[in-house]
């Protein structure tokens, strides 16, 4: 008899689970496969300077204090730690719906329940002993332990607390790439600093050369050899070069300002190098394969991660559709008097219980559940293929851009040789009345902009080589 109720019961059930997982959609097929060109250009070398720590890449000692004090101090930083922590707090959560929970539980209550009822016609044809019959307000104090698990079946909840481990590995990359980007923010307006400064001292020396050509101007007007239109042409020349040395003394100040904030702290004097800024040299531009962008890029990790993830929100998602088996149980103490808490056995309730439910109708919610964990791991997917390819052309963009720069700066540096031979010309020629003012002004004014845009160029390169060691993936380390 035992036998036959059994399979009474578990032949229908057995046919709703088989209906339900039926039922249950299939989720988006995705992939991480990305195919990258071999090489960025012909060479093929896997010397790759990605590898290298930020504190053998950069040489300049108070470059190196700089960053280490930003690593330390700075408050975006200190956000991406936080969520770090959050998601490493989430995985201990779906960690913990994986265990039963257990817990204690004290009560007490009252009830009077009416006389023709069942139970009140129970109660009062009862004793409790000889003599005694049950009171009519019936008390209620229970003492217990209870229990309660939801048996994994399907593995939803350990795909979602894998989910939730990568999500947490997804924070540590995206750590990483902010310290990467913190690295080469603090570099690029380092270097800035130093070309201003370098600007600064040509603007300086532009401005004692023109002022020498004033006097030389004014001389020649007390000899008649000269006019007041080259006086006064000559002294707007050097106003304007005044004005822009305090344009220039303002960008330094908001470029320490910019540094003591990437910083963490309140404006100071930034220490650095003063000597030529046009002798430093940068590292060799080793940049390896494409295939080690994979590798070695925090945000391609980071969105390789989160793909990973989605993908297990998906198959939480699907599960949804299954049954589930929960089982609960409770032992402790139960009386209607406090008298009666303690005497064993009659005191003693336990319960065991095992509840398996499935959706079968209004399913839309989960449905809908569902269809958003696709468009999200699809979402994933597009993510990691986008950032894939902008790594790449960030870092072909960047060997170009040096190539290029390499080339200019090389046709600048003759550009400003040769104008600062034809100050010396123009000066010449115009103290032997060889040549009008207006020749010399446009002499030293072209010399003066060539200069200028030499140290630009340079600030470009050497931050070009920053931003290569950056797009390829290093800077974390």
């Amino acid at each position: 008899m035992f036998k036959f109720k059994s399979y009474q019961y578990l032949i229908p059930l057995g046919i709703c689970l088989a209906v339900v997982s039926c039922k249950a959609p299939a989720g988006a097929v995705s992939t991480t496969n990305v195919t990258v060109p071999e090489a960025f250009s012909t060479s093929k070398d896997t010397t790759n300077m990605a590898t290298l720590p930020w504190k053998k890449f950069f040489k300049d000692k108070n470059l190196v204090a700089l960053i280490d004090t930003a690593l330390q101090n700075n408050q975006e930083l200190m956000i991406t730690l936080q969520e770090i922590e959050i998601a490493k707090n989430d995985i201990r959560v779906r960690k913990g719906a994986l265990l039963p929970t257990v817990g204690v539980r004290a009560g007490a209550g009252i009830e009077k329940v009416g006389r023709y009822t069942s139970q009140g016609a129970g109660d009062a044809s009862t004793e409790i002993t000889p003599g005694v019959e049950v009171p009519d307000a019936l008390t209620d104090y229970t003492i217990a332990a209870y229990a309660n698990w939801e048996i994994d079946v399907w593995k939803k909840l350990r795909n979602a607390k894998k989910a939730a481990i990568s999500r947490y590995l997804s924070t540590i990359e995206g750590k990483n790439f902010v310290l990467t980007n913190l690295v080469a923010e603090v570099a690029d307006s380092y270097y800035e600093l130093l070309s201003l400064d370098s600007q600064l001292a040509i603007i300086r020396q532009n401005i004692q050369l023109q002022s020498n050509a004033l006097e030389i101007v004014k001389v020649q007007k007390e000899a008649a050899r000269s006019t007041e239109l080259a006086v006064q042409k000559f002294q707007a020349e050097v106003l304007a070069s005044q004005n822009m040395e305090f344009e220039t003394l303002q960008r330094i100040q908001e470029t320490e300002n910019r540094i003591n904030f990437l910083l963490g702290r309140y404006p100071q004097e930034i220490p650095r190098d003063q000597t030529n800024f046009l002798s430093l040299t940068s590292e060799t531009i080793n940049s390896g394969v494409p295939s080690q962008l994979l590798a070695n890029r925090p945000d391609i990790k980071q969105a390789e991660m989160e793909l990973a993830a989605a993908d297990l929100d998906v198959k939480v998602a699907r599960a949804e559709f299954y049954p589930s088996l929960d089982i609960s149980a409770s032992y402790g103490l139960q009386a209607f008097k406090t008298s009666y808490l303690f005497t064993f056995p009659e005191s003693i309730l336990y319960s065991l219980a095992g509840d398996i439910a499935a959706p079968l109708i209004n399913r839309n919610a989960i449905k809908a559940e569902f269809k958003s964990a696709n468009s999200r791991q699809l979402q994933a997917l597009y993510n990691y293929q986008r950032t894939v390819l902008n790594a790449y052309i960030e870092v072909a963009n960047q060997l170009s851009k040096i190539n290029n720069l390499e080339k200019s700066y090389a046709l600048k540096t003759k550009q400003v040789d040769a104008l600062n031979r034809s100050i010396d010309v123009a000066n010449d020629l115009f103290k032997s009345a060889r040549a009008d003012y207006f020749e010399v002004l446009m002499t030293q004014r072209d010399a003066l902009e060539s200069k200028l845009e030499l140290v630009e160029t340079k600030k470009e390169q050497l931050n070009a080589v920053v931003h290569a060691y950056r797009d390829l993936g290093g800077g974390w380390k």
